[in-house]
């Protein structure tokens, strides 16, 4: 309870600005994290930080273990629950004038605010910046990305299918990948499945895994934008707040959200590999729809009926968001 108790107090010490100049500034941290919010904290998520008066996005990309409040033993996890404190890495979008939170409290730290509510959901503090991160910058490279969107005559996207599976996303994906294709378009089709195969092999389907899942892809798919290709990226992508991430990292116009969308119930007649009747007899856990949520869009750039369209006619409400 008094751990819990000091690390609420950087509610307010990180809400202050301290007076002395900062040692130094850094993107990438080690600290401690006490969790606010009762949906579990997953790592790879991002959330907005605050450490005095700079506000910028962060990504938690490790959690080393969590504190045992009882015993005091450091315990595994890829997750904190509510009012659990664990040691973390995180990096941010900016580099933070930053001081260790032993020598000052107002610019060692920070709290963590959910992107799509505004809602606290931790408070934190930094023991230090990593070493990697005075090791890594950025290498220039002449070739720019509009020069090789100009020498393939074509305007590089991403349309990213997110539904419930059976919805039809892959089917859709793979029918416009074959007409962009017959069009002389350059592109590339991302699969949830095949990715699994490879990049992502080491992934789960927990919440924390399916987090890891999208960013990885996401990033996969803004370095092939740069490259000059139309990315189609076909997958669940249950959450909102990845969802968003994704589009983030693309530039205005160039992220296209297709909701591919059916009744579950549809969805279910068109499994073709059972993977609903085993969720439902609880063989699979942790699957879309069944005993894991999906987010719908809210306002994404193509909604597609796929009981009432056929895929020919989705394919069609694509290539007229496509510029």
């Amino acid at each position: 309870m008094r751990v819990r108790l000091a690390l609420l107090s950087i509610l307010v010490a990180s809400l202050l600005v301290a007076a002395a100049a900062p040692s130094e500034a850094a993107d990438q941290f080690e600290g401690r994290l006490l969790w606010l919010d009762e949906n579990p904290m997953a790592a790879g998520r991002q959330y907005l930080l605050k450490l005095g008066a700079k506000e910028t996005t962060a990504t938690i990309y490790e959690i080393k273990y969590r504190e045992d409040g009882d015993t005091g033993a450091n315990i595994s996890t890829k997750t904190l629950a509510l009012n659990e404190i664990g040691r973390i890495t995180f990096s941010t979008g900016a580099q933070l004038p930053f001081e260790p939170y032993g020598v000052n409290r107002s610019l060692g730290s920070f709290i963590l605010i959910d992107k799509l509510t505004f809602a606290t959901v931790g408070a934190g503090t930094i023991d230090f910046a990593l070493r990697r991160a005075r090791n890594i910058h950025w290498q220039a490279i002449e070739v720019s990305p509009a020069s090789r969107a100009a020498q393939k005559h074509q305007t590089p996207q991403c349309v990213w299918f997110t539904g419930l599976s059976g919805s039809g996303k892959s089917t859709i994906a793979n029918l416009l990948d074959k007409r962009l294709n017959a069009e002389g378009r350059h592109t590339y089709l991302l699969d949830g499945d095949n990715v699994r195969h490879g990049l992502n092999r080491d992934l789960g389907f927990t919440e924390a895994d399916r987090v890891e899942n999208i960013r990885r892809v996401a990033e996969v798919a803004r370095l092939m934008v740069d490259a000059g290709l139309i990315v189609l990226v076909s997958f669940i992508s249950p959450f909102r707040s990845e969802r968003q991430m994704a589009r983030n990292l693309f530039a205005e116009g160039t992220f296209k959200e297709a909701f591919v969308d059916a009744p579950i119930e549809e969805c279910e007649r068109r499994d073709a590999k059972g993977l609903y009747a085993l969720a439902r007899t609880g063989k699979l856990k942790n699957f879309t729809g069944v005993d894991s949520p999906y987010e719908p869009p809210q306002a994404p750039e193509a909604h597609l009926l796929t009981a009432e369209l056929d895929p020919d006619a989705c394919v069609e409400a694509i290539l007229k968001i496509l510029s």
